[in-house]
């Protein structure tokens, strides 16, 4: 065999390394692609694990979800958040699909904490900025578990329940885009949290226009539609037999299980802080608290954990429990200055004066705020000027009360009914014979869907005998009107309610120019008084239908018969 020349043997070698050369950049490609596959099948399968129903089929059920998404007022954003999450199940009832836009919703709100917990982080020596980012991670919190809870609710029925708190759901995150707003300034990363808010309030919206059509139609999505109010001409049906006329009744021979008193020698708390803490944590049993006759200067919280307290005083006037907190201290905000602010569900109250005592110059100074769902207060007093009585969120009932105030002296967005109650007017802290407009009211909802507003059955509005003084001096100065919007839609009625001459003939009062005129709702019914007379009502109010004033009873509006105590089940 003949040797091969050195030309030869350099051709060879150049040929051998051209194929060693491609066999590993194809085993580099090859090992590229396996990592490529590896990365989205784990991505995939991390992904599953946080979701509460990962689909077992790529295919995504989109005319069910556009069907449930024209419920929404935002039918696009919430057809891309569900066809993107990946969870919504082949067919799925329509129960599935709001659940999924429920974990949307959640997903995204704890994004949001986290982004929040980072502004906390970088806060230091921002004062505004620390207390306004604590408020909104506490608030947050709560969000997250009536989400939570509405979710796990759902399947077994209880649509009214779980509208309710979805509608707290949303009011909370609202509130904290809003403080952010207030305190917050206008860093790059405050707006940035804002604006990442802002798309969370509208997916939780989503869920809960969902919630109100599923409540309305059932499983036919065909009819579900996005949500209506009374300006559009539509009113829930009342329960059958749930008139205006429901009473309750405070329960009687309660069991005291602690004692408050101003001689602590006896053997009871000193303060009524002391005895809230020694309450048992999420019980069903109610936990009676007297507070003896005395005056307790404290700030009082009932902790989310601590439900079904019971606050049972010696009479309005006798028990009183009071405080100095306003906006006008530094770091204190509307929500924190409250004297008493309850958290725990089931809260009840009777023979209680609850006070904000801060001196002027007048700024928010809350005696009473309350977050409670399914709270009864009765035979209480409020005692303030503005922003007395902050009714923030849930549902909430207030009979034979007494609410004392100025400037938007009974607010929040809860749905809460008054009855048999005595409001009045009392004079400014400032220059009170210059004149000045007051209002009762000051409703915040901001989302058609939920299921708030303000209803006052058979309750008076007057003014104090020194407020009446000054107001019979000089009428034209002095006016006082039924409530104004604080919020895009805005809800409260009055239904067999007294209205004594200091009422303006128009009634109400807008907030700023024409905000919220077109939206809000503001109703009455067979009012009677010299401030009743509708002749000269401003024209984006409304009188009620006779067919539909029972929308506003107890027993529909708050589902009171559900719970309230009675005369037989006390």
């Amino acid at each position: 065999m003949t040797a091969p020349t050195t030309t030869s043997r350099k051709n060879f070698r150049r040929s051998k390394s051209k194929r060693l050369l491609v066999i590993i950049i194809v085993a580099l490609l090859l090992l590229s692609l396996i990592g490529v596959v590896l990365f989205f099948t784990l991505r995939h399968k991390i992904s599953d694990s946080h979701s509460p129903k990962s689909s077992s089929s790529s295919k995504v059920p989109v005319a069910a979800i556009q069907l449930a998404c024209q419920a929404t007022q935002h039918p696009e954003t919430c057809q891309t958040s569900l066809y993107q999450s990946n969870i919504v199940p082949p067919n799925p009832t329509p129960v599935q699909i709001i659940q999924s836009a429920l974990w949307v919703s959640s997903q995204n709100l704890s994004i949001a904490q986290s982004m929040l917990k980072s502004l906390l982080a970088s806060a230091a020596g921002n004062q505004n900025i620390t207390n306004v980012a604590k408020s909104c991670l506490e608030i947050l919190g709560f969000s997250q578990y009536r989400s939570s809870v509405s979710n796990n609710t759902l399947p077994f029925g209880k649509s009214k329940n779980v509208r309710a708190w979805m509608s707290a759901a949303v009011a909370y995150q609202y509130d904290c885009y809003g403080g952010l707003g207030y305190h917050g300034g206008n860093s790059q990363e405050i707006n940035k949290t804002r604006a990442f808010l802002e798309d969370l309030i509208t997916l939780s919206s989503n869920a809960l226009s969902m919630i109100v059509s599923y409540d309305l139609f059932g499983n036919e999505t065909r009819s579900w539609r996005p949500p209506k109010t009374e300006r559009d001409g539509f009113w829930e049906d009342p329960k059958l037999g749930g008139g205006i006329g429901f009473r309750s009744e405070f329960p009687s021979n309660l069991t005291v299980d602690a004692t408050v008193c101003k001689n602590v020698s006896s053997g009871c708390y000193g303060t009524v802080q002391e005895a809230v803490n020694a309450a048992p944590n999420a019980t069903e049993r109610r936990f009676v608290i007297h507070i003896k006759e005395g005056v307790y200067e404290e700030i009082v919280r009932i902790p989310f954990e601590k439900k079904n307290v019971v606050f049972l005083g010696d009479g309005m006037g006798k028990t009183i429990i009071t405080g100095s907190l306003s906006v006008a201290q530094p770091g204190v905000t509307t929500y924190e200055s409250a004297t008493v602010g309850v958290l725990g569900d089931g809260f009840m109250a009777s023979g209680i004066t609850f006070q904000n005592a801060a001196g002027p110059p007048t700024y928010q100074a809350v005696a009473f705020r309350s977050d409670s769902d399914l709270s009864y207060i009765e035979n209480c007093e409020f005692l303030g000027n503005q922003d007395t009585l902050y009714a923030h969120s849930l549902r909430q009932f207030y009979k034979s009360c007494r609410i004392q105030g100025n400037v938007d002296f009974i607010f929040g967005n809860s749905a809460a009914v008054f009855q048999d109650c005595q409001i009045l007017i009392v004079p400014r802290q400032e220059n009170p014979e210059k004149g000045e407009q007051n209002t009762v009211t000051a409703h915040g909802r901001t989302d058609p869907a939920q299921s708030t507003g303000f209803v006052f059955q058979n309750c008076s509005i007057s003014g104090t005998a020194e407020y009446m003084a000054l107001y019979n001096s000089n009428p034209k100065v002095h006016k006082n009107y039924l409530g104004r919007p604080w919020k895009e839609y805005s809800r409260v009625v009055y239904i067999n309610c007294s209205f004594e001459a200091l009422i303006s003939a128009e009634g109400w009062m807008p907030w700023n120019g024409d905000f919220a005129l077109t939206t809000l709702y503001y109703g009455e019914y067979k009012n009677s008084g010299p401030g009743s007379n509708l002749s000269e009502r401003v024209t984006w109010s409304s009188q009620i239908p006779a067919e539909h004033v029972n929308t506003y009873s107890v027993q529909s509006f708050i589902q009171g018969d559900e719970w309230m105590p009675t005369s037989a089940s006390s």
